[in-house]
């Protein structure tokens, strides 16, 4: 029986397929390099980080399939611009529609309205795709290690690299952080979401955080909606959090936003 992730990845092979029919990779690549530079992704979260307060990549997705629709009718850049106003480090901007309502229209149109680094959340599994990333004004892309083998994980690690991006690994277990440990990129995202069966549960971050390689950086992501979240997942050393529903329901998302960034123990 297919998974979640399973049915999301059969699609995505298809627009892989349509993009390369559509694009030719030569012009994709000249106008990632014409874009803007990036803008800092990982060193914006460790800038905070090194600070004792919460470096928070605040997402903007309009719909997930655990959710359903999160916020209709909501404006993609007034969240962002709240999320700036209450000193996020950076952006997750989903731009998988079929599952989540997104597209890189959004990401572009995000660059625009804010000057935060921005995350492309997608599901890779082309160097093609890392291309389009930089070409729509991405900082960084997601590496979900559920989706590809290590081969083609450090082709698109090797692929951001070169268009001057950072990436986020991202693993779910104890065999996946060990993948992430041996590749190149410094930032390691824990999903406290299994993304088999699409159940949330912290203790996931606290089971594997002691296994992270010395020169990684941890990031939890998903599950975390509450300062008690917060507190909780820094016993474990974290200091980079990925936040998305909680914020964007938020009913002051900027004022939200400050408390969790300086949320810490006395």
């Amino acid at each position: 029986m297919k998974t979640a992730l399973d049915r999301i990845l059969d699609y995505k092979h298809d627009e892989v397929r349509s993009l390369k029919a559509e694009r030719a990779v030569g012009d994709l690549l000249a106008e990632a390099e014409a874009a803007p530079p990036p803008r800092g992704f990982a060193t914006r979260l460790d800038e905070i980080a090194e600070s004792g307060e919460n470096a928070l990549i605040c997402e903007l997705k309009r719909k997930s399939p655990s959710a359903g629709d999160i916020l209709p009718g909501a404006n993609p850049l007034d969240i962002a611009r709240d999320y700036e106003r209450g000193g996020a480090a950076c952006l997750s901007v989903l731009t998988d529609f079929p599952s989540f309502g997104g597209s890189l229209t959004d990401l572009a149109n995000i660059r625009a309205a804010v000057s935060l680094p921005l995350l492309r959340k997608d599901f890779m599994i082309d160097p093609i795709q890392v291309v389009e990333a930089r070409a729509h004004g991405a900082d960084a892309i997601l590496v979900i290690l559920s989706a590809v083998d290590d081969a083609l994980a450090r082709e698109l690690c090797a692929a951001a690299s070169e268009l001057g991006m950072d990436a986020i690994v991202e693993v779910h277990d104890e065999d996946e952080l060990q993948r992430a440990n041996a590749l190149p990129s410094g930032l390691v995202g824990i999903n406290n979401r299994d993304l088999k069966r699409m159940v949330t549960d912290l203790s996931i971050t606290e089971r594997l955080a002691s296994g992270l390689a010395a020169n990684k950086a941890l990031i939890s992501e998903s599950g975390i909606s509450a300062p008690e979240h917060i507190l909780r997942l820094r016993e474990t050393g974290a200091r980079r959090f990925l936040i998305g529903e909680s914020l964007m329901k938020a009913r002051d998302r900027s004022a939200m936003c400050a408390i969790l960034r300086k949320t810490a123990s006395d």
